[in-house]
């Protein structure tokens, strides 16, 4: 799959790919450490959590790359890993076993949907308005993360977002985010990832030599072993249950929107699309979201979903499945060197987050602004992503405007089959 041709045919090489995969995987990373601190709240083991979120990553990404051959890395998801903990434990009162089971059932629900294509359908549904604007909303949401992971942008409570303290970090960023936006204009080869790099030796002073007395990079051990407990500890016979299923479908809604318009997003940014002008190979990618989220019970994390800090990968360069199979191996030493991976600090991945915003805006310049039946919608769903802080409701609230506009506009004719489906599972993920 990836011999020297294919990567020619791609006008990729074995070494970006790589270091694309590289790039990727220092984005996706904090995953690895944060999902445990989440779900750990639930009662279940940190280690084993983490060991979890390993595994998912490892073999979703995996198969993204030799089955779906997109460079694009899967692991569990934020927002569903709050939805889980938060929601199905917390305030449904699941226990932790009964939630993995309703994680594993709402896989298998998406795996039948993939398998029919349903999924793929419902994607040629979205109209290109929408998705240029998923594509620069995805971007801003993602400079949003990287801008609050450095802590440049704060909450406030007479302005909801402000600006945050000028000290080492903040400065620390700025830097690193100066450094890296000098090597890419310069073209040096590696230069999202040189700049994570280097960024992170700037962070290594802070609390040692100035900027206070609290250390940002603390490294106190670096091997340690993985623990298995969860795996197969879900229950699936009592998940299985009538009552529950709001619980799974909601799992769906939120994975089936994220994933979609992760795909569409990324695929619009990058120009990853086959001779249809439709996502490459989306019906495979979509069958790997599915079985991301199905292992994901069975070995003990919340769903599984794309990334779109991939964006950072792609951006280095990564065409082929090459860049998540890269990826996907990075995850595997984690499984034994995870204290490890807080050396990287936030700080340091922030300034590549904050510079695929600006990459992602690109298809802004395709949506036809002259008529606001289409450039409302679009302008709508591009600004709820960041300023809602979700995906799904950037999406879902442009779906429903489109609908609206074109009901009250007499256009009706223009809504196909497929989009007055999404619009009936955009109003119950609202509602359920």
């Amino acid at each position: 799959m990836f011999s020297a041709a294919d990567l020619k045919k791609h006008n990729t090489s074995l070494s970006t790919e790589i270091l694309a995969g590289v790039s990727s995987f220092l984005a996706t990373a904090y995953i690895i450490v944060v999902n445990p601190s989440i779900l750990s709240q639930t009662g279940m083991p940190f280690s084993a959590v983490l060991t979890a979120t390993i595994l998912v990553a490892f073999f979703s990404s995996l198969m993204m790359g030799l089955y779906a051959n997109n460079p694009i890395l899967v692991a569990p998801g934020m927002g569903l890993n709050a939805f889980f903990t938060f929601t199905a434990v917390f305030t449904e009162k699941l226990s932790w076993q009964v939630a993995l089971g309703t994680v594993f059932w709402s896989g298998i629900f998406f795996l039948l949907l993939s398998f029919f294509n349903v999924r793929a359908y419902i994607l040629k549904a979205i109209p290109k308005s929408l998705r240029f604007a998923i594509a620069a909303g995805i971007g801003l949401f993602i400079t949003l993360i990287g801008f609050a992971n450095a802590k440049f942008i704060v909450a406030h409570p007479a302005t909801m977002v402000g600006l945050g303290k000028l000290n080492a970090s903040s400065l620390t960023f700025a830097a690193g985010l100066l450094i890296t936006v000098v090597l890419l204009i310069k073209n040096i080869k590696g230069s999202i990832l040189i700049g994570i790099v280097l960024t992170s030796l700037l962070a290594w002073p802070i609390g040692r030599w100035w900027g206070g007395t609290e250390t940002i990079i603390n490294i106190d051990t670096i091997v340690s072993q993985p623990d298995f407990s969860l795996l197969f500890e879900l229950d699936m016979v009592n998940s299985l249950k009538w009552s529950l299923a709001p619980i799974i479908l909601a799992f769906v809604f939120t994975d089936m929107f994220d994933s979609l318009s992760t795909f569409v997003g990324l695929a619009e940014a990058a120009e990853l699309l086959d001779e249809n002008g439709e996502p490459r190979n989306i019906k495979r990618s979509l069958v790997t979201d599915a079985f991301s989220t199905t292992i994901a019970g069975l070995v003990g994390s919340s769903p599984g979903t794309a990334y779109i800090e991939s964006a950072v990968g792609i951006e280095q360069g990564g065409k082929t499945g090459l860049t998540a199979v890269a990826g996907a191996i990075l995850f595997l030493p984690f499984l034994f060197l995870s204290p490890l991976l807080s050396a990287i600090p936030a700080i340091a991945t922030a300034p590549a987050l904050v510079l695929v915003g600006v990459f992602m805006m690109k298809p802004v310049v395709k949506i036809n602004w002259g008529n606001l039946s289409e450039a409302f919608p679009a302008f709508f769903a591009m600004v709820l992503i960041p300023f809602t802080y979700s995906i799904t409701q950037g999406i879902i609230w442009g779906f429903l405007s489109w609908t609206a506009l074109h009901i009250a506009t007499g256009k009706i004719r223009e809504i196909s089959l497929a989009l007055w489906i999404i619009d009936i599972f955009a109003i119950l993920a609202l509602i359920l």
